[in-house]
C-alpha cells in the first residue's frame, strides 16, 4: 500500500538537505538494461574477433560488387540497344523526308478540277 499523496508507481526517494551533493538513486530497471548492455558488447566483441564474420563479411561484397557490375552492364546494353533504334529511326525519318510527299489517289484531279457551272443551282436546290 501507498500512502495518501504518494505516487504508486514511483518509489518513495529519501529526503536529503538541500545542496547535498549525495549520488542520485538509481530508477529499478537501471542494473537490467546495464546487464543487457554488457552482454550486447560482449556479443560485439565476441563477433568481430570471429573469423567465420570476416569471411562472411567478405563473401557478401564480393557478391554485392559483382551484382553491381551486372548492373551497369546490363544498363550500358540497354543504352548501346536504345542508341542503336534510334540511329535507325532518323534515318528512316529522313529517308522519309527526301522522298517526294505521296499524293492520296484522286487528290490531283480535286486540285485540278474547276467547280461545275451548275454548283450554283446544285446547291440552291439543296
Amino acid at each position: 500500500m501507498s500512502r495518501p499523496g504518494q505516487d504508486a508507481r514511483k518509489p518513495p526517494r529519501a529526503i536529503t538537505p538541500a545542496g547535498s551533493n549525495g549520488p542520485e538513486p538509481r530508477t529499478p530497471g537501471f542494473d537490467q538494461r546495464m546487464a543487457a548492455r554488457l552482454v550486447w558488447l560482449a556479443v560485439i566483441r565476441h563477433v568481430l574477433r570471429s573469423r567465420r564474420f570476416y569471411e562472411r563479411v567478405a563473401v557478401a561484397v564480393i557478391a554485392l560488387r559483382a551484382l553491381r557490375q551486372m548492373g551497369q552492364e546490363n544498363r550500358a546494353s540497354a543504352m548501346a540497344r536504345l542508341a542503336a533504334w534510334n540511329k535507325r529511326e532518323l534515318q528512316r525519318l529522313e529517308r522519309k523526308a527526301k522522298q517526294p510527299a505521296r499524293a492520296v489517289k484522286g487528290t490531283g484531279q480535286m486540285a485540278h478540277s474547276r467547280a461545275p457551272k451548275d454548283l450554283a443551282k446544285v446547291m440552291d436546290e439543296t
